[in-house]
C-alpha cells in the first residue's frame, strides 16, 4: 500500500521559516519525481516544484523560486521542503505528491498525494 505522509505544517508569524516533510512508503521504486503543491482555500492547487528520486535534480515554479527549497533523504524515502521568508499569502494547505512522468507540473500528473498540511502565515 503506498503511502505519503505530510509532517511540519503549523502557524507561523510572517519572516518565519518551517520545514515540511513527506513521508513516503509502499511500492515507490517506479516513481520518477515528488513534488510539491498547495491549495489557499478558493483557490486552485498550485505547483511549487520537484525533485527526482534518482538524481535529486530539483525544479520549482518562479513564483517560489529562491524562497522554497526542495530536498531529500532517500534512506528515509523523505522529501523536505524548507520555506524562507513566509509572507501571509503562503498561508495554504500544503501538499506532497508522486509522478512517474518527467517534466509533470500538473496535479494531473500525479499518482498519489498525502492528506496535506496546514500552513498558516499571520502577519
Amino acid at each position: 500500500q503506498v503511502q505519503l505522509v505530510e509532517s511540519g505544517g503549523g502557524l507561523v508569524q510572517a519572516g518565519g521559516s518551517l520545514r515540511l516533510a513527506c513521508a513516503a512508503s509502499g511500492r515507490t521504486s517506479s516513481w520518477l519525481a515528488m513534488g510539491w503543491f498547495r491549495q489557499a482555500p478558493g483557490k486552485e492547487r498550485e505547483y511549487l516544484g520537484r525533485i527526482t528520486w534518482m538524481t535529486g535534480s530539483t525544479y520549482y515554479s518562479d513564483s517560489v523560486k529562491g524562497r522554497f527549497t526542495i530536498s531529500r533523504d532517500n534512506a528515509k524515502n523523505t522529501v523536505y521542503l524548507q520555506i524562507n521568508s513566509l509572507k501571509p499569502e503562503d498561508t495554504a494547505i500544503y501538499y506532497c505528491a508522486s509522478t512517474t512522468r518527467s517534466g509533470s507540473i500538473e496535479p494531473h500528473l500525479y499518482g498519489y498525494w498525502g492528506q496535506g498540511t496546514q500552513v498558516t502565515v499571520s502577519s
